[in-house]
């Protein structure tokens, strides 16, 4: 890949060995230069003016934090700790913290594009942490109450001692060829002329392989061959992981499944060009934007033309 795929590349080191002791955890979150990611309702403080970026917080935030969440370690950048806070149950968090004049709350994915690079990919970590602590505060083992461990990597049920750990849902999504054209589709409800690779979750007992072929053959009726990775990209809505692949159909006739898409169609190399391009009005085309991984996978398709 030419660039950078946003959420990905992120300058924290998760500090696995030291955040096992909650003495080195404690350490960090009373040091005065930690520097506090506020989530509400999973929307980011983000600096207002000519340069957005992270409003990063000063431990004032953790007086209003959910109990249930606690502080997440995030882990360490050159020396420096990161935590996230959850303080969804405020109903005015910016006049609260004091930031309403210079930061707004807002969605990760709409502020991500606008804001430094590194920034991003340390909001996405903090997202799907605070999402996944909110939605596990009961053991889907026994019903019992569970904690934070290890500042937020798992947590642990009070009740049978049972360990609870993120899960990461996989996606495969694949730019399908055949010759010269690749294979794009669409969903009800995108905006017209909106295009894009063919993607779903790989199921259980699944590879990744397998996955990219039952989905093609699923949504748009053609047979794969060879399937090659070509990169990931962390996706925080809420916990996803999307694994780009190119695929090689065998076949280019196109059954659709009407209840999966919208449409799906053959687009010749150039046509697909002139679109990453921005060229809607010549190509009748209109391509996932930069921040998405399928933008990623057509460029790399065009550039080997």
């Amino acid at each position: 890949m030419t660039q950078p795929i946003l959420f990905s590349g992120s300058p924290i080191d998760r500090a696995e060995h030291q955040r096992r002791e909650p003495e080195f955890v404690q350490e960090q979150l009373e040091r005065d230069d930690a520097r506090f990611v506020a989530m509400w309702r999973l929307n980011a403080l983000i600096r207002t003016g000519d340069e957005p970026g992270v409003a990063w917080t000063r431990s004032v935030v953790r007086e209003h934090m959910n109990p249930v969440v606690q502080e997440v370690f995030l882990g360490l950048s050159e020396g420096i700790p990161y935590f996230a806070v959850d303080i969804s149950a405020l109903e005015n968090p910016a006049e609260v913290l004091g930031a309403a004049e210079v930061a707004n709350f807002e969605d990760v994915r709409a502020a991500a594009s606008r804001i430094p690079f590194e920034e991003a990919s340390i909001l996405a970590h903090a997202r799907s942490r605070v999402d996944w602590h909110a939605r596990h505060h009961f053991c889907p083992t026994c019903g019992g109450k569970t904690e934070p461990r290890g500042g937020g990597a798992h947590r642990v049920c009070l009740d049978c001692s049972v360990e609870h750990f993120p899960r990461v849902d996989p996606v495969a999504i694949a730019v399908v060829i055949h010759g010269d054209r690749c294979l794009l589709g669409r969903q009800r409800g995108w905006p017209e002329q909106m295009y894009s690779a063919l993607a779903g979750f790989i199921d259980c007992g699944e590879s990744l392989e397998e996955a990219v072929r039952r989905e093609v053959a699923e949504e748009a009726g053609v047979p794969v061959g060879e399937v090659r990775y070509v990169a990931s990209q962390p996706w925080p809505f809420a916990a996803s992981l999307m694994i780009g692949c190119r695929a090689e159909a065998l076949d280019d006739a196109v059954e659709i499944d009407r209840f999966e898409l919208e449409d799906a169609s053959w687009f010749e190399r150039d046509v697909v060009r002139r679109a990453l391009a921005g060229d809607v009005e010549g190509t009748g085309l209109i391509v996932p934007p930069p921040m998405a991984i399928a933008n990623h996978l057509l460029h790399h398709w065009v550039d080997e033309g």
